[in-house]
C-alpha cells in the first residue's frame, strides 16, 4: 500500500527493477540508463518530501509500513524484558512497557504499539489505550523511579480510547493522574513521538524533561479529522484543519513545545528502519547522560517550569 504522493516515486522504483530485470536476463548493460534513473528517483523524493503539506505528513505518520513501538525496540535493544498488568484490573495490550538493555545502559521504555493485519488491529485495539494501560504505564514508572533507570515514552495513538466503558473505568483521571505523577518523577524522562501524537492519549505518557518528534509525525489536541467533523460537520475539510492545526514537528518546533526533532531517512522511517533506528538510539543514549548529570530536585523544577510555561503570551 502506498500513499498518493509516493506513486509517481514508485512508479520510478518499479521501472528501475523491471530495467535491471530485463538487463539481467538479456546480459546487457543498462548500468548508464539505470543511474540516470536512480538519480531522477532521489531528486523526485527530495522533491516530494521537502514540499509536503501537514495533512502530507499526517498520512505519513500512519504508513502501514511505517515501524511502531517494539520495531524500534527489537531494532535498539540486546534485551526487553516486558512487564504486563497494571496490578488493578488487566493487562491492556495496546501500552507496552519494560526494561531494555541499549548498549549495556538499563533503561525503562514505555510506548503504544499498533497492529499490522485486523487480527493484530483488534489485540492492540488500534493503539488505544484503556485506563488499564496508563495505570500499567504508571506502575512501570514507579519500579523505574524505584531502582533509578531513566524513562523514555514513545508515543504512537490516535487517541485515548473513547468507549463507554473506559470513561466509566476512569480514563481521564488515569491520563490526569499520569501526567501529576510523571511531573515528580525523581528519575530522568524522555519522551518521543514515533507515529501519531493525539489528545489526552499521548499527553498520559508525554510529560518528561525533553520532548522530541521524529521529522514526519504530528502532536495535537485533536485530529484533522475530528477538528473537520466539530467545525464543518464533514471529514471533507480535514487538509485544511490540518494546516490550522499546525501539528507537525517543524510547527511544535517553532513554538517551543518540543526540544528537537528527529531525522528520518529521506521517505519516512518505513524506508529504512535501521537508518530510523540508530538516529532514535543516539538520542535516548545522549539526552539521558545530559539529564543523569543534572539533581534530579532541579530536574524536577526544570521539567515543571518547562511544561507552565507553554500557552504563555507576553501579555500574560
Amino acid at each position: 500500500m502506498s500513499l498518493d504522493f509516493e506513486k509517481p516515486i514508485i512508479d520510478l522504483e518499479t521501472r528501475l527493477m523491471q530495467m535491471k530485470e530485463i538487463a539481467s536476463k538479456k546480459g546487457k548493460n543498462l548500468s548508464k540508463e539505470a543511474l540516470l534513473l536512480e538519480e531522477k528517483i532521489i531528486n523526485l523524493k527530495k522533491e516530494v518530501f521537502e514540499n509536503l503539506t501537514r495533512w502530507q505528513k499526517v498520512q505519513l505518520s500512519r504508513h502501514p509500513k511505517r515501524p511502531y513501538f517494539l520495531d524500534y525496540i527489537y531494532k535498539i535493544s540486546t534485551e526487553f524484558i516486558e512487564i504486563h498488568g497494571d496490578r488493578v484490573a488487566r493487562d491492556d495490550k495496546a501500552m507496552v512497557g519494560g526494561i531494555a538493555e541499549i548498549d549495556g545502559k538499563s533503561i525503562v521504555l514505555i510506548g503504544q504499539q499498533k497492529g499490522r493485519n485486523t487480527k493484530d488491529r483488534q489485540f492492540r485495539n488500534f493503539g488505544m489505550s484503556n485506563p488499564d494501560g496508563y495505570r500499567k504505564a504508571l506502575r512501570i514508572m514507579k519500579i523505574a523511579e524505584k531502582f533509578n533507570k531513566p524513562i523514555v515514552t514513545l508515543i504512537d495513538t490516535p487517541g485515548a480510547y473513547p468507549g463507554l466503558e473506559a470513561e466509566e473505568r476512569g480514563q481521564a483521571e488515569a491520563i490526569a493522574r499520569n501526567i501529576q505523577e510523571m511531573s515528580m518523577l525523581k528519575v530522568p524522562v524522555i519522551c518521543i513521538v514515533i507515529g501519531e501524537g493525539a489528545s489526552g492519549g499521548a499527553l498520559g505518557i508525554g510529560l518528561g524533561d525533553k520532548v522530541f518528534m521524529m521529522e514526519y509525525t504530528w502532536y495535537s489536541v485533536i485530529s484533522p479529522e475530528s477538528c473537520s467533523s466539530i467545525l464543518w460537520r464533514s471529514w471533507d475539510y480535514k487538509e485544511q484543519a490540518a494546516e490550522a492545526l499546525q501539528l507537525t514537528a517543524n510547527d511544535l518546533k517553532k513554538m517551543n513545545l518540543i526540544d528537537g526533532i528527529i531525522k528520518e531517512p529521506l521517505g519516512g522511517a518505513h524506508n529504512d528502519v535501521d537508518f530510523a533506528a540508530n538516529k532514535l538510539k543516539k538520542v535516548i543514549l545522549s539526552e539521558i547522560e545530559k539529564l543523569e548529570k543534572i539533581d534530579p530536585e532541579k530536574r524536577i523544577l526544570d521539567r515543571v517550569e518547562k511544561f507552565s510555561l507553554m500557552g504563555v503570551t507576553k501579555n500574560d
